[in-house]
């Protein structure tokens, strides 16, 4: 399995760098999760040969979730066809919707998104959402199988509801957060996984309820659950002496590799150290 950081910030893009993206290959399946601003962008580098298999998305929230219009409208252009005798817009029916995973009642909001920039003259391209996506408002607790791979969502702890997913395929298995404060639902998603891919976004313990966790907290989190190794992710800076600082902050806590997710750059997921419960 191979994991593709398209953006990793929190917040909006700064100095080129996308928000959070995410993609997942394992074998011939391709899995998006979340999809921040900048990501569809970076997305189209990587999707021109390989079909996007699905999406998934972790919470409510801008910096996770608004490129899945632009990326609708990507995938949306690949199920049209001009009619040659009318000229008008028609779905082809030989290129299949992408499975769209996002939580309860964020379809309705999409929805709205997608309406406040009709194109009258053409319908169907307005329908992203209906059209290019098959959309699943999914429960914490949920399971999925995509192509190769199957995925678990967990409610973990954030001011809007966001699920960290469980990808496994084959030998691997990785673990996303989204965005997340402590809780013992982390290292109970994550025990025994291969990579824990975790936000890192406060230098300090979070004392407002919002829900984020300091790199130390997503290494105590990685110790826990007995991970091999843990990829940093959702920074507050750009700046590489800041990410770096992250990096050696985590490395006081958990003995094993520590990464820093940058964007562009491949990382390999490594094999699960105990199956998911």
């Amino acid at each position: 399995m191979l994991l593709t950081p398209l953006g990793v910030l929190a917040g909006m893009p700064a100095s080129g760098q996308g928000s959070s993206g995410y993609l997942v290959h394992a074998g011939d399946t391709t899995i998006l999760l979340d999809a921040g601003p900048g990501t569809a962008l970076s997305a189209s580098r990587h999707l021109d040969e390989r079909a996007l298999d699905a999406v998934f998305i972790s919470h409510q929230h801008s910096d996770h979730i608004y490129d899945l219009l632009p990326l609708g409208k990507m995938l949306l252009s690949k199920r049209l066809r001009r009619d040659e005798r009318t000229l008008e817009l028609e779905i082809d029916e030989s290129v299949a919707a992408v499975p769209l995973f996002v939580p309860r009642g964020a379809l309705a909001a999409l929805r709205t998104l997608a309406a406040l920039f009709p194109v009258t003259t053409h319908p169907l391209l307005d329908r992203a959402f209906d059209l290019a996506f098959d959309v699943h408002e999914y429960e914490p607790g949920d399971t999925h199988t995509v192509g190769a791979a199957s995925l678990r969502f967990e409610l973990l702890a954030h001011v809007s509801p966001n699920c960290g997913v469980r990808v496994e395929a084959g030998t691997d298995s990785l673990v996303y957060t989204g965005d997340t404060g402590l809780t013992d639902a982390l290292p109970a998603l994550a025990d025994g996984a291969g990579t824990l891919l975790s936000e890192s976004t406060l230098r300090e313990t979070d004392r407002s309820g919002h829900g984020h966790l300091t790199a130390q907290e997503a290494a105590q989190a990685a110790r826990a659950a007995g991970v091999t190794d843990l990829v940093l992710t959702h920074f507050s800076s750009t700046d590489p002496i800041d990410h770096a600082w992250h990096r050696r902050s985590a490395a006081e806590i958990f003995a094993g590799p520590i990464h820093i997710a940058q964007p562009g750059l491949p990382l390999f997921v490594s094999p699960t150290r105990k199956a998911s419960a």
